[in-house]
């Protein structure tokens, strides 16, 4: 394979720049080198964009200003040439042909369980980076809480060379706010900070810190590393044998109910708390209307306060409880049409920030129980894309680039995550920034099943549901680590190699061509990133 792609075709959505047009991306050397007008000549440009697209919200400015033209501030640095210099520039480079697909930043997620270690008969960091890739994701921001808990740096830097090692996806450890998620004794913040996992964002997740003195030491802790603490945005007293939402479906279902307040009293504590000592704090998994009030009201006052939803928040339903399907049980739950409505409006308009998975693979054995006795959670990584596509931006509700930056800046800029989706260092698609991108085709419809799973879990509540929107390729510093809908093999700690879950490029979908020639059939891409 080439170390020069060209990526041709494409609608390039860039929201570290505002840049949403159709140009041709140049990879060489694990970096974006430049990018060009599309191969039809400078004077191309995109019908949908120019015509308000299919969502309705396209932006026929940026098409006709940005295409071809000389630069400006927003849309980065485009170059202004003509076909023979585009020709010249683009030489020897393999073209994939991206017509009618959505080149963007890596996705990143602030919220996956990889389960390793200690969990590995869920997930491990290669299962789990496979799944990551999948979705077009280039960088997880791993839990803390598996066995031995993340609360040293030995587990920190496991967690992160094991990562490294995969070369899926970049790794980056979360963590643990106090010592084996007790919540007595705070976590040495400052050794994690300074390890060569670079820890900055901690999480006793699952766990909430039901301690406010131990709290208000962990947010004046952090301000020493302008660290993140994320706390589990749970009363436990007010959640004891909570099974689902409380509200008319509890009732109905028998289910002990899980009443909103919890999240919102915890939600209203943290906030105040924050707000006092200067701290950064992060709500994970935001699920009712009146803690997405009480976010936007704290951002208006200045408070450090960013906040994540999940996909399965954006769209499930406590109604569906009445199947008693174990996989639609989540910690939080899954609340009503009304909070459904509020998380959307919020993501549209920055109050929630970023796209989160809170991808929670389990054993089958384990989840595969009665209703009462099944753990909470589900996988998220290799539909999120799909679920808020569908959900949102295919109604109108939510336009692709704002889309788009929810799954890219908005996270990589709450933990300041370094060279991915626009967070610390050279981002996104501009001139000199690493390749850490993904390439979506936003119009393939597919029922998900679970021989497509990356993960070694199974337990989707999107089994034998149709979306519309999947990840085409994803690349890592320039290298495929998604290539037509399959995996890169990665290797065992053995040295041996496992094949990645994916059956070939996924129906409906064209192969790649390069250097002219089509190559359907190719092998997958087998060397290891560093």
């Amino acid at each position: 394979m080439s170390d020069r792609v060209l990526l041709a075709g494409g609608r390039v959505l860039d929201p570290t720049t505002g840049l949403d047009a159709h140009l041709d991306v140049l990879v060489a050397d694990g970096r974006v080198e430049r990018l060009l007008p599309p191969r039809g000549g400078a004077g191309a440009t995109n019908p949908d964009l120019a015509g308000g697209g299919p969502d309705g919200q396209g932006n026929a400015e940026a098409s006709d200003a940005r295409v071809g033209r000389a630069p400006d501030a927003a849309a980065g640095p485009v170059t202004n040439a003509g076909s023979s210099e585009v020709a010249h520039a683009a030489a020897g480079a393999e073209v994939v042909d991206v017509t009618g697909y959505w080149v963007t930043p890596g996705f990143v997620d602030l919220h996956t369980h990889l389960r390793e270690p200690g969990g590995e008969d869920a997930e491990d960091v290669a299962t789990g980076s496979a799944a990551g890739a999948a979705g077009g994701y280039t960088a997880l921001c791993a839990m803390a809480n598996t066995s031995p808990v993340c609360d040293a740096v030995p587990i920190a830097d496991m967690v992160w060379q094991r990562g490294r090692e995969v070369g899926l996806v970049d790794v980056f450890p979360v963590g643990s706010i106090t010592a084996g998620l007790e919540g007595r004794e705070l976590t040495p913040f400052g050794e994690l900070n300074a390890s060569a996992a670079r820890v900055d964002f901690f999480s006793d997740d699952g766990i909430p810190l039901a301690d406010a003195l131990v709290m208000r030491r962990a947010l004046q802790y952090a301000t020493a590393f302008d660290a993140v603490i994320c706390n589990h945005a749970e009363d436990p007293d007010l959640t004891a044998d909570a099974q689902m939402n409380e509200g008319a479906m509890s009732s109905v279902l028998g289910l002990a109910g899980w009443p909103h307040e919890a999240e919102e009293v915890m939600i209203a504590r943290d906030l105040i708390l924050a707000a006092g000592v200067g701290a950064r704090l992060h709500v994970p998994h935001v699920t009712t209307a009146g803690a997405v009030e009480l976010i936007r009201a704290a951002k208006a006052r200045g408070v450090r306060v960013t906040a994540e939803v999940t996909p399965h928040h954006l769209l499930l339903t406590d109604d569906l409880v009445s199947s008693y399907d174990p996989v639609l049980k989540v910690n939080p739950p899954v609340r009503t049409d009304r909070d459904v409505a509020a998380l959307r409006e919020a993501l549209v308009d920055g109050t929630l920030d970023a796209v989160a998975t809170d991808h929670a693979p389990h054993a089958p054995e384990l989840k595969d129980q009665e209703w009462e006795h099944a753990p909470c959670g589900m996988l998220g990584l290799e539909t999120a894309f799909g679920v808020v596509n569908t959900a949102l931006i295919r109604t109108g509700q939510l336009d692709p680039l704002t889309a788009v930056a929810r799954f890219t800046t908005g996270p990589a800029s709450v933990r300041d995550v370094e060279a991915h989706g626009g967070g610390r260092g050279a981002a996104g698609l501009v001139a000199g920034a690493p390749a850490n991108l993904a390439v979506f085709d936003p119009e393939h419809t597919w029922t998900v099943t679970a021989d497509q799973l990356h993960s070694r879990a199974r337990n989707s509540p999107y089994i034998g549901r149709e979306l519309t929107g999947r990840a085409v390729h994803t690349m890592l510093r320039g290298r495929f680590t998604l290539r037509d809908g399959v995996v890169r093999e990665v290797p065992e700690r053995d040295g041996s190699r496992r094949g990645a879950a994916g059956h070939g490029a996924f129906p409906g979908h064209r192969a790649f061509t390069g250097h002219g020639g089509t190559a359907a059939g190719r092998p997958v891409d087998t060397e290891v990133g560093a």
